[in-house]
């Protein structure tokens, strides 16, 4: 890795069904750009803010991380929209085991508090999960077994960090409402939100 050019190899051998240079794959919750590929990995270049803002610069060469492929207009929607921004950085706190399911705590970011919701979608690496928990310092997600095993979660250990990307909906509805004043009669208000669950 160079001091102009940050570059991420990755093993694998899953994604690179009809990829193309250019596209983006979230590698553990961030959206990267794809610099090379062939049979046995990929390659990502990073800018120095990406470096920074991420957990990349603690990551060893023999960790997992998550890899998706960009949704293509058509695809189900099988979680929320998730757009492979960082919003914070958390530590896993806890993890219970629940018969074959996993009950995982992790710390609460106060800048990004007002975002998270009980019963609401966030994402951790790249994974699309639903509040189970909420507090003031800590929030937990459940885990089936499946998502457990088939992603890096079955990997992280107390005081591991994560990132984590809060619902984008939430933050566009922060920045619509203090336009409320100008537009009077557009009916979005709190009131309104409250009735349909927001």
């Amino acid at each position: 890795m160079g001091a102009q050019q940050l570059e991420l190899k990755i093993n694998c051998r899953e994604i690179q069904s009809d990829l193309k240079l250019g596209d983006s794959v979230a590698v553990d919750g961030v959206c990267l750009t794809v610099t090379h590929f062939n049979d046995t990995g990929v390659s990502f270049e990073l800018s120095s803010e990406t470096y920074k803002a991420s957990l990349f610069p603690h990551k060893r060469k023999d960790m997992k991380v998550n890899l998706e492929r960009a949704l293509r207009l058509g695809d189900r929607l099988g979680g929320h929209l998730v757009q492979g921004h960082i919003d914070s950085l958390s530590k896993m706190l806890q993890i219970n085991k629940m018969g074959d399911f996993f009950e995982l705590d992790f710390s609460l970011d106060p800048k990004v508090k007002k975002y998270i919701v009980h019963k609401g979608s966030i994402t951790i690496n790249g994974i699309s999960l639903t509040v189970s928990r909420l507090r003031e310092k800590d929030f937990r997600v459940a885990i089936i077994p499946h998502t457990y095993q088939q992603t890096s979660l079955s990997e992280l250990s107390v005081a591991d960090g994560v990132h984590i990307e809060t619902d984008v909906i939430a933050r566009y509805i922060e920045r619509l409402l203090p336009f409320q004043k100008d537009q009077a009669d557009s009916g979005l208000t709190l009131e309104f939100m409250k009735e349909h669950g927001f």
